[in-house]
């Protein structure tokens, strides 16, 4: 009778085990755009003019272009991306087929830009910005895939990432993503005008500047209440700057869409480190654009600057 009991618990046990483990794995599960999302989604043809633009603002040469040589449009990936969870490589983003993303879909690429979810159907890291990619359309993702495959292709194979066990298991970022992620296009704010609408979707979607200019916790999240309000650089040097009122201070616009054009600041500084080369994107986009930008900057509610 006793054994019949304990092979009963045991039993128990098991099942118990196996629907905890089904449970984690379904709620971890990656969530790609779906066919009826993607069949709904367009409004006219691909525009890699769109997508050039789209592509400057995103700042996706700085990672992606191959460290060590001076082409801003080779993207064969390779740039080493340090952080408190080991060392990430940004991938090959050319049109090569082998090594690139040449053999992709536009549903494989706009899941990857939008969702955070490979072609294989696993997870990327948000050292890829997609919490703030994913403020964009399916027609953004159309158009800035259509500008990357008028780019010479690069035979070149990155560096495979070194993370800290069990980190390297893509799984676990399913949890990450419940905690933090919340996919969904940006929608316009009728209280508002155009140019406000235009500068915020440049700051909260391809610009990603709170990807940066936020504080973290531990697994990597952005804080409450520090969006934009500053953060530690997350290539481990300095502090980026709080980019609401606090911090900015008496920066008119027409400072900011300076900085957004020549790298100058009011105080006749210039930016440095990363910012340098956001710079030099932001200095590639219409002028109108950088005037967005300094709009809804100016427009940020002031909240403290957290600490280091």
């Amino acid at each position: 009778m006793r054994r019949i009991s304990g092979m009963l618990v045991a039993g128990g046990i098991l099942l118990i085990a196996a629907a905890g483990s089904a449970g984690v794995w379904l709620l971890t599960r990656p969530h790609p755009i779906s066919e009826r999302e993607r069949a709904l989604a367009f409004d006219r043809a691909a525009d890699p003019d769109n997508g050039r633009l789209l592509f400057a603002a995103g700042d996706c040469s700085s990672c992606h272009a191959s460290p060590g040589q001076s082409d801003r449009l080779n993207l064969g990936g390779g740039l080493a991306l340090a952080s408190p969870y080991g060392t990430f490589h940004a991938p090959n983003i050319s049109p090569d087929p082998d090594y690139g993303i040449g053999k992709w879909t536009l549903k494989d690429f706009a899941n990857a830009l939008l969702t955070g979810v490979s072609p294989d159907g696993s997870h990327y890291y948000p050292v890829f910005p997609y919490p703030s990619y994913t403020r964009m359309t399916i027609q953004d993702a159309a158009d800035l895939f259509a500008y990357l495959k008028t780019l010479k292709p690069v035979a070149q194979r990155p560096p495979p990432n070194e993370l800290t066990p069990p980190l390297n298991i893509r799984r676990f970022v399913g949890f990450w993503k419940l905690l933090y992620f919340r996919p969904g296009m940006l929608m316009p704010d009728p209280r508002r005008d155009e140019k406000w609408n235009r500068g915020r979707f440049l700051v909260e979607g391809p610009g990603h500047c709170a990807e940066c200019h936020s504080s973290r916790d531990v697994f990597g999240g952005i804080k409450d209440g520090t969006r934009l309000a500053g953060g530690k650089n997350p290539i481990g040097t300095g502090f980026c700057p709080n980019l609401t009122p606090t911090g900015l201070g008496s920066w008119s616009k027409k400072d900011i869409v300076e900085v957004l054009t020549t790298g100058r600041t009011p105080n006749h500084g210039r930016v440095g480190s990363s910012m340098a080369d956001v710079v030099t994107n932001t200095a590639m986009l219409p002028e109108t654009d950088r005037d967005a930008i300094a709009a809804y900057i100016k427009s940020l509610p002031p909240k403290p600057t957290p600490q280091p």
